[in-house]
């Protein structure tokens, strides 16, 4: 009784482990090297801010706050730079977009370029939708049955119930 009760307290601590590690496991590892960091926190916050929304060119889906790569970290001693000379939030962005175009940006502003990127989901949706709505359409004007000849009845019951031995 004593190893029953054992094993199943083996199993469910396994189990809180495993649910532990789960939970943990996804959160990203911040890259940022201590010797980067501001002194001032406020800075310090506007800086991890900034660097959360610039796309690392190297890794292309991580934020520069997450990556190893040396450009990113070029990119977040650059952020930094640029705050400690007292320029915006805005300002820094804009710098950074005009020396690497909007790709940088992990989320795209809206403009007439970035217009597409934005409104095809919604097109997509809607063509989704039409098409959905048209083919249901159709299918509900065909006739559901099917017209057979005398003939044709007779051979199909034929085949349906065949004679018994």
């Amino acid at each position: 009784m004593k190893a029953v009760r054992c094993s199943h307290l083996f199993r469910m601590s396994g189990r809180l482990v495993q649910v532990f590690l789960t939970t943990v496991s996804p959160l990203p590892a911040l890259a940022v090297n201590p010797d980067e960091m501001l002194s001032h926190p406020a800075m310090e916050s506007r800086a991890r801010t900034l660097s959360g929304e610039l796309r690392c060119m190297v890794c292309q889906n991580q934020s520069i706050d997450d990556s190893n790569a040396e450009l990113a970290r070029d990119l977040r001693l650059l952020v930094r730079d640029r705050l400690k000379n007292g320029e915006s939030d805005e300002q820094v962005l804009n710098y950074i977009v005009s020396r690497y175009g909007e790709f940088v940006l992990l989320k795209p502003r809206f403009s007439v370029r970035t217009m597409t990127l934005w409104g095809s989901p919604l097109v997509l949706i809607l063509a989704g939708g039409i098409s959905l709505l048209v083919f249901s359409r159709r299918s509900a004007r065909r006739p559901t049955g099917t017209c057979l000849n005398s003939e044709e009845e007779r051979k199909l019951q034929k085949l349906l119930n065949p004679p018994l031995l």
